[in-house]
């Protein structure tokens, strides 16, 4: 518990074989208050494409999304840009010039935009879609619109319907502008309704025996993809892998991550979940701290 002090981790929830070891909070006001998760929004927002997969909403990932933004990509010259995938947006290889990790310093002037489809859709192109991943807040709006499109719904509803209702989660804040919901890092939930999704993860798509999303999409979305940025671990499908070094030795790791250190975790191999939320500067803090309080328990 000092760690967690010491490093201004506000809430850690952790649960094996769905019974809770460990419930830190840093006040007694934070257990009921709605937590920014920011980019664990993006694991949230991958969810719903796959149920709209289970739904026949979408007929698959390797569509390239010119075919639902026809009027902003179809005159591009650039054909690269024509070739761009849900697939790509999900792994962050679309190829798009967008230095977020870079000279954005971690924030994505989208922010500003009156328009976010089309500042992210209008940002040139650098590679080919698929040849590397680059860390693109952009994709998860983009992502969000495919959904609502596909659809026919406004993507909060439609989640709160196929996602949140089935989850048990009541209570969320999923900001928006201009009635398009901000995938990138617009939900605000509790700790205890975080690590429900973790838990959705976990069980390979089911919860409290409900199967809300394929099992299929659940290893596809947990499957690493591209190794960018090695301190942080492998990129999936707006999920990240990294692996723990415990004495029973290196241990498989499933993760979320927001800004300033929120968590969403998945430990398999041991039957454990955690959720965290943080305001530290080294976002990557809290699951350092999990490890060694895993490697404890262990």
């Amino acid at each position: 518990m000092k760690e967690f002090k010491k490093y201004k981790i506000k809430s850690c929830l952790i649960k094996q074989n769905s019974e809770i070891i460990l419930e830190y909070y840093s006040n007694e006001k934070v257990a009921d208050k709605l937590q920014k998760i920011n980019s664990c929004t993006k694991s949230f927002a991958g969810t719903l494409v796959g149920i709209c997969l289970d739904r026949g909403l979408i007929e698959d990932i390797d569509i390239p999304i010119k075919y639902y933004f026809p009027e902003i990509i179809g005159n591009d010259t650039d054909d690269r840009k024509q070739r761009i995938t849900l697939r790509h947006l999900l792994s962050m290889s679309e190829g798009l010039d967008w230095p977020e990790f870079g000279e954005w310093n971690c924030f994505a002037p989208m922010a500003y935009s009156k328009d976010i489809l089309n500042f992210v859709l209008s940002r040139p192109m650098v590679s080919e879609p698929g040849e590397k991943m680059n860390y693109n807040s952009g994709d998860s709006h983009i992502i969000g619109e495919i959904v609502a499109k596909a659809t026919g719904m406004k993507l909060v509803d439609f989640a709160e319907k196929e996602l949140f209702m089935p989850l048990g989660i009541k209570d969320i804040q999923w900001l928006e502008r201009d009635g398009h919901a901000l995938c990138a890092d617009g939900l605000r939930m509790k700790t205890s309704d975080m690590i429900k999704l973790g838990e959705l993860y976990m069980n390979g798509g089911i919860f409290n025996s409900c199967r809300i999303v394929s099992e299929d999409w659940i290893k596809e979305s947990l499957t690493q993809r591209y190794l960018t940025y090695e301190y942080i671990g492998s990129y999936c499908y707006h999920w990240w892998y990294t692996e723990f070094s415990l004495r029973i030795g290196k241990t498989p790791v499933s993760f979320a991550l927001g800004y300033h250190g929120q968590f969403i975790v998945i430990i398999s191999s041991l039957k454990i979940v955690a959720a965290i939320t943080s305001e530290v500067n080294d976002s990557m803090i809290p699951i350092r701290v999990l490890e060694k309080y895993i490697d404890s328990i262990i």
